[in-house]
């Protein structure tokens, strides 16, 4: 890829005005409600948020005027369809089609309308099925993926290859990351479709509140996964915003790996649940390993800050206050 592959593109620092207009797209998520309370932190006093109902991202002539009407100066794409196994399965067409007219009508608009620099978030699902491990970057389109989330996966790939595309040809600078398994406040904790941590927090809580005996859990708790505070991925961002200009996308990880064992006995401890733990050996494991390499990442200056614990942690402290009961 050459030299300037990963060079910071100086003249468009991120940090240096305060005042600029930023809009993050996706600003009530897990991921774009962290990433709008890091900028806070930083400073940032002109945060453009649209709520859904303000602004339809799937609509291209409603993208259009509200770029041609606000002309935001940096934009990050937290804004996603985005869901378990049985969702993507259930909805391919919402999950390819949804995803696809959010991040074109985003980040072209943002082009035509002078944005300095966008950032196009995806996740670690963008991957092949049998990548290597821990999965590098130019991995990116080398085998078959997942077919239970390749709609999902496919629309991500396109964003990126957007944001080079747009790069090569009209020299904007547009740069992509893809995180880890997120976790943190403003997440999914629903019984049906959320992701493992918060379902094991959510069913350990629920066991202490009901005073249960023991909490099964499915496998053998062997698989090895890795998992990234929402409130580090935010201070990636900000951090690649600032720093990073290259072509290629970059992985945005924890760089530890837990065995869903070493996480459900965190979790057991973390929320207090004084039962026992069950495995039930008769149901399937899963990927057996799972883990990002942001070796790169890395390599530019960024670290995670959060333990899991910690992070766990905090975690059931919004859960406690957040969610219904």
């Amino acid at each position: 890829m050459g030299s300037q592959d990963n060079a910071a593109v100086a003249s468009n620092s991120f940090l240096a005005d305060k005042s600029a207009k930023v809009f993050v797209a996706g600003h009530r998520g897990l991921v774009g409600s962290a990433i709008v309370q890091k900028l806070k932190q930083h400073g940032f006093k002109n945060l453009i948020l649209r709520s859904h109902a303000e602004l339809d991202l799937t609509r291209q002539s409603d993208v259009e005027a509200f770029f041609a009407s606000e002309k935001p100066d940096f934009v990050i794409v937290a804004a996603a369809k985005v869901g378990g196994i049985h969702a993507n399965n259930t909805y391919p067409a919402d999950f390819i089609a949804i995803n696809l007219q959010i991040q074109t009508n985003v980040i072209d608009s943002a082009y035509r309308n002078g944005t300095k620099k966008l950032l196009f978030l995806g996740s670690s699902c963008i991957y092949p099925k049998f990548a290597p491990q821990p999965i590098p970057e130019d991995a990116l389109l080398t085998g078959p993926l997942e077919p239970t989330n390749e709609w999902y996966a496919i629309a991500k790939i396109a964003g990126i290859k957007m944001c080079q595309a747009y790069r090569i040809q009209y020299k904007w600078d547009a740069i992509s990351g893809m995180p880890t398994n997120l976790y943190g406040p403003n997440d999914n904790f629903h019984p049906e479709n959320s992701h493992v941590l918060p379902a094991l927090m959510r069913r350990f809580h629920e066991a202490k509140v009901n005073k249960a005996q023991e909490v099964v859990v499915w496998g053998t708790g062997s698989p090895l996964r890795e998992f990234l505070h929402v409130e580090d991925l935010a201070d990636a961002v900000v951090f690649m915003m600032e720093k990073f200009g290259g072509l290629e996308h970059l992985n945005v990880g924890s760089g530890k790996e837990v065995s869903i064992k070493e996480l459900a006995e965190l979790m057991k401890e973390v929320v207090g649940f004084e039962g026992d733990l069950v495995w039930d050996t008769t149901k399937p494991d899963g990927t057996p390993r799972k883990l990002m390499d942001s070796s790169k990442l890395g390599g530019l200056g960024w670290t995670p800050k959060i333990t899991l614990k910690d992070g766990l942690v905090d975690t059931y402290k919004w859960y406690l206050e957040n969610v219904k009961q």
